[in-house]
């Protein structure tokens, strides 16, 4: 299967070289056929890139709502665990999270890539809209601005403190304690865990 070995081979080369450090000809090599065999399948190595993040996405949104679980066993637990499964996946798949983030990719040229990269951050919303139900109707946040704020937030500890490389910033703990304890304070703020005004949530 020409196309699936050519996006592991650009997988491959993207975990050595980053998402701007291969070439078409090199997955070509890799993958053990002529230089001319990929343009069958990918116009050009952006196309083949936009394949690798396309699939990284679509891994990506299915950990997170895996890890949302339907709000289960509650919305406040299921929602860390939405940010610990955002960290595993920048530690466990760097090729892929590298092309979905790092690539600088024009999602405007490949609609299914803005498509799944839509539907990952689905999840997120998603979770900060049960979160914020518990709230008086009056003091509710936007959970469009939440669910940016907490994305952010991840996305921030992870390009600092867990994607490889010698840049790489050290902690006095792990990431997902970083990241759990800075969730925490920012909904304590919102009074959605803990904190004064928590005690009000859940009442209308």
């Amino acid at each position: 299967n020409l196309r699936e070995a050519l996006v592991e081979a650009a997988t491959t080369l993207i975990a050595e070289k980053g998402p701007e450090g291969f070439t078409i000809a090199e997955a070509a090599r890799l993958a053990g056929v002529s230089p001319a065999a990929p343009y069958r399948h990918f116009r050009d190595a952006q196309a083949l890139l936009a394949e690798v993040a396309l699939r990284g996405f679509e891994r990506f949104a299915a950990a997170l709502a895996a890890a949302w679980n339907n709000g289960r066993p509650d919305p406040l637990r299921a929602f860390e665990a939405i940010g610990r499964a955002y960290l595993a996946f920048a530690r466990n798949e760097p090729a892929a999270y590298a092309a979905m983030f790092e690539a600088r990719l024009v999602f405007d040229d490949h609609p299914p890539l803005r498509t799944a990269g839509d539907r990952a951050f689905a999840v997120l919303r998603d979770a900060a809209d049960r979160l914020v139900a518990a709230l008086p109707r009056e003091r509710r946040p936007p959970s469009l601005m939440m669910a940016l704020h907490v994305w952010g937030l991840a996305h921030g500890i992870a390009a600092l403190f867990v994607r490889g490389g010698p840049s790489r910033r050290k902690l006095p703990m792990s990431a997902e304690d970083l990241l759990e304890a800075g969730v925490l304070v920012y909904l304590q703020g919102l009074g959605l865990a803990g904190g004064p005004m928590a005690g009000n949530a859940g009442t209308e």
